[in-house]
């Protein structure tokens, strides 16, 4: 993936935002949006002016899978007036939480169609390009672009959709236009000045629908495979990685446990080590549609899966509307730097924030908090998404429920 050094709050790619904005008519945080601001984007004021050039503690957030069917197309166009599509409303409830980070990461599952569609849902689908606006203007820094979606429009729709993702301002991991840009790995800076934290940002798929990968692009889109992981894993950290963080879409769909094996490669890629130190410090998964577990593997966190943060209605394999497909979860890490030259950087804080995505409104929905809440809807399904989240012991390691 393109290497691309980014502040949490200071962006260099304040002008390529500024011109996605021009392209869609469309202001990049409008009143009342609760998305990052531009004025910090381009280092007027922010959090990172001034600071002393000393390594920092850092926040990294993620959340799950954006899947816009063509029930989340129909209500973008509703929410642009007629003025082509806007996705930036139904993120407005994540914005607090994901803005609030120093570096927030997502998982796009689709691809964009060419402008001015057709636009389709699932199953072949292709989205209109405005949603990388969206998530910029919520707060993400980068997105996992690795699914079984990933060819469904085959090389065309890959370039499109990081086309798209770089005038946004949004770095991405997983797919890519070109053989060098797959060899090059995706690198976000979390903090300001030379002991800024280097964060790698690798993202893998367990496979494309069984659709073939373009001819002459085996690089088109990462494939799982344990040894290249490691491989890219380690030269990342020889490339000056601090931490490094790994995306998978992977697992069994509608299922809540992980599934063996999610579970055989955690464990491998997480006991993986050298000179001492594990060589991926985080795993963040995705594609079952529902919320899965957290766990600490040879000490280190893996997310199994953090269900859909936009989806439409989903039906599951026994043909059934399930509920369960528009709950997920984000996970938040704290990471502090080492005490000495060489060690890994420290998870000190580890944290899920559950989510609901709104069919009805069309809305993603916080659930850290039961006011406004008179028929415990909501409270049931925090309760629900939080049971699962700590089913295999993760409070005992200290994941605990953020706000």
């Amino acid at each position: 993936m393109t290497h691309r050094i980014r502040h949490a709050t200071v962006l260099a790619v304040a002008g390529l935002l500024a011109a996605a904005t021009a392209c869609t008519g469309q202001q990049s945080t409008p009143p009342g949006f609760a998305g990052r601001q531009l004025s910090e984007e381009r280092g007027v004021g922010g959090a990172g002016a001034g600071e002393a050039d000393t390594a920092r503690t850092f926040t990294l957030l993620a959340s799950g899978d954006v899947l816009p069917h063509s029930s989340i197309i129909e209500r973008a166009a509703a929410d642009a007036g007629g003025r082509g599509y806007d996705f930036r409303p139904m993120l407005k409830g994540a914005a607090p939480l994901v803005s609030r980070a120093d570096l927030a990461i997502c998982h796009m599952e689709t691809v964009y169609a060419q402008d001015g569609g057709p636009y389709t849902g699932y199953p072949s689908f292709r989205s209109p390009s405005e949603v990388a606006t969206a998530l910029r203007a919520t707060g993400f820094d980068s997105c996992s672009t690795a699914s079984n979606h990933t060819l469904d429009d085959g090389a065309q729709g890959i370039g499109r959709t990081l086309d798209a993702l770089d005038k946004a301002g949004v770095a991405h991991a997983g797919s890519a236009r070109s053989v060098s840009e797959a060899g090059r790995t995706t690198v976000l800076k979390a903090g300001t000045g030379k002991k800024a934290a280097k964060v790698a940002h690798l993202a893998y798929t367990y496979g494309t629908n069984d659709i073939p990968l373009p001819a002459g692009r085996p690089w088109a889109v990462n494939l799982i495979d344990r040894n290249r992981i490691l491989a890219d894993a380690r030269a990342a950290r020889r490339e000056g990685a601090d931490v490094v963080v790994l995306s998978l879409h992977w697992g069994t769909e509608w299922q809540d446990a992980p599934d063996d094996t999610q579970l055989a490669l955690g464990r491998e890629l997480t006991a993986s080590t050298t000179a001492g130190r594990p060589d991926i410090d985080l795993v963040l998964g995705t594609h079952a549609h529902v919320p899965q577990a957290y766990e600490k593997v040879n000490g280190t966190w893996v997310v199994y899966g953090m269900g859909d943060q936009i989806a439409g209605a989903m039906i599951n394999h026994e043909g059934v509307r399930d509920p369960r497909g528009n709950e997920s979860s984000m996970g938040r890490f704290t990471f502090a730097p080492p005490a000495a030259a060489g060690e890994r950087w420290k998870v000190t804080k580890a944290e899920f924030l559950p989510q609901w995505f709104d069919t009805e409104t069309g809305r993603v929905t916080a659930l850290d908090a039961p006011h406004g809440d008179p028929t415990g809807r909501r409270r049931e399904i925090r309760d629900r998404i939080s049971g699962v989240v700590l089913s295999r012991g993760a409070a005992q390691d200290g994941l605990v429920r953020g706000k």
